[in-house]
């Protein structure tokens, strides 16, 4: 076993994992503690050190909002559930797990960025533990990444000290990380050339982003994208426009005069604690804009035009998140938007979502759209009709999921299955669920293995045959209670807003 590996930077000692076949090397330093003067800085490499570090446990999370404190809120119960654990400005630090033997086997490797909104989370969460995916013959890595106001504050004084990089930290972050097991993975048995990357929620968006980065030429060969598409066919989106670096900038502005400073250097000299709490405290929203280097564009649009690192994709999301509709509040309001919005076709688009007692909150169930459904049907579309022929698979997440709270397939629950990870949860999953685990999990894994999520299960029959998605065949995989394909066109509401986006 590869129990000590020398990185370009030092040896580093892992153990082995509840299967002792698994070495996992915790808190392995990629960059320098982004600290004092490299506090809102692009990452620079870590110093050597002497000796053997033992990696033995995980590195302290990022600056955060203390999880575990709220008892309504569902990721408290589900894997937030440490207010105490330990978190430092001093966060960046990755994970690997290898089943190598030896350093020359050229194993494929899987590249993965936590989500939280880009405002929290960590690699410590229990459905992140890359045991079982590294158990089928694969190098996994988890990457730490600066979250909030120390990943992506923008500020012109920022701009002044480093205008090829003045914000963006977090996605400069996982890109340093990616960079590091590029250079570094072959000493673990991994292959530098058969790299897959893949996050959820926020770090599906974060994927999509290091997939649109023109920075990111050669760096990996495949992309998962877990409940990241952001497309919305109503204005505003989820998350509203990306900002131009003036617009994050102008923001920055205004959160210096919260923590009380006028300059960089007092900003630098605060405690970082006394930073998080203005930041939690100012209700402001600090996420990634576009910055011209890193991020040139709306991920989601470069997508729709393949100006983006073309490799083949893996996407997917649970059934019953983020559904979206048009913010008013009133019939007559409803009304008004869509004349003002579809013209000529607003009466059609009335028609979709008439309601028999005319009452608002019925109009607006029936004018909701799974914007990320949406999102797929016109990436499917924008390939066909630019004839790029890359493939992409598409899946829904849609088992009964247990538990006294009766949480339906709510967002981030199918990061249980994919990870294989449920035994680590609180919630009473029978036997249906653990087949399935086993068969998304094989999935993944032989997708980060050659871009082809389709093979055999365990017992050696083949899962169920998973074609790629396309326009003309909308095929998508269906992970209920057990694994099934089906093909089906859009809805007449989607396939209405998908025609008025196309004007």
């Amino acid at each position: 076993m590869l129990k000590k590996v020398l990185t370009e930077n030092g040896w580093v000692e892992g153990l082995p994992a509840a299967d002792p076949r698994i070495i996992a090397f915790k808190g392995v330093p990629f960059a320098a503690p982004p600290v004092g003067n490299l506090r809102w800085h692009a990452p620079v490499p870590a110093k050597n050190w002497d000796g053997v570090l033992k990696c033995w446990k995980f590195a302290p999370v990022s600056m955060q909002l203390k999880p575990g404190l709220d008892p309504n809120d569902i990721y408290a119960r589900e894997w937030n559930v440490d207010p105490e654990i330990e978190m430092s400005e001093d966060c960046l630090y990755l994970n690997v797990w290898t089943p190598a033997r030896s350093a020359d086997e050229k194993l494929p490797v899987f590249v993965w960025y936590f989500g939280g909104g880009l405002q929290v989370g960590n690699t410590q969460e229990m459905e992140f533990d890359g045991e079982r995916i590294a158990r089928r013959g694969i190098v996994v890595v988890t990457v730490n990444y600066r979250l909030n106001a120390f990943g992506y504050l923008a500020h012109p004084e920022i701009t002044a000290e480093n205008p090829e990089f003045p914000t963006n930290f977090g996605y400069l972050d996982q890109r340093f990380g990616t960079m590091w097991v590029k250079r570094n993975i072959a000493a673990f048995g991994g292959d530098p050339e058969n790299i897959t990357i893949g996050g959820q929620s926020a770090g599906g968006g974060s994927t999509m982003a290091q997939v649109a980065s023109p920075l990111n030429k050669g760096l990996f060969q495949r992309a998962i994208v877990d409940s990241g598409l952001e497309l919305c066919p109503y204005e505003n989106g989820m998350f509203g426009h990306l900002k131009s670096l003036a617009e994050a900038e102008e923001t920055g502005v205004k959160f210096f005069d919260i923590l009380g400073v006028k300059t960089l250097a007092e900003a630098r000299a605060l405690d970082a604690e006394y930073i998080r709490d203005k930041f939690v405290e100012s209700r402001i929203w600090l996420s990634p804009c576009c910055d011209g280097s890193m991020v040139t564009g709306l991920s989601n649009e470069l997508f729709m035009k393949n100006e983006v690192n073309v490799v083949p994709v893996m996407l997917g999301h649970t059934s019953t998140e983020f559904p979206s509709a048009p913010q008013v509040k009133t019939v007559e309001e409803f009304e008004a938007y869509a004349r003002s919005h579809y013209g000529d076709d607003a009466e059609e688009y009335l028609r979709i979502c008439s309601s028999r007692t005319g009452a608002i909150k019925e109009m607006l169930y029936k004018a909701s759209v799974q914007h990320i459904e949406f999102s797929a049907r016109r990436l499917a579309h924008a390939k066909a009709v630019t004839g790029e022929k890359t493939p992409i698979y598409y899946w829904v997440f849609d088992p009964e999921i247990p538990g006294w709270d009766d949480p339906g397939t709510f967002h981030s629950s199918d990061l249980w299955f994919f990870f294989e990870t449920l035994a680590k949860c609180w919630r009473p999953f029978t036997g249906k669920h653990y087949d399935l685990a086993r068969q998304m999990c094989n999935y993944w894994a032989n997708f980060i293995k050659c871009g082809d999520p389709n093979g055999k299960d365990a017992d050696g029959t083949d899962m169920p045959y998973w074609k790629p998605y396309t326009d003309a065949e909308p095929c998508r995989m269906w992970f209920g209670d057990k694994a099934y394909t089906e093909e089906k066109g859009p809805s007449e509401l989607v396939a209405f807003l998908m025609k008025e986006a196309e004007k």
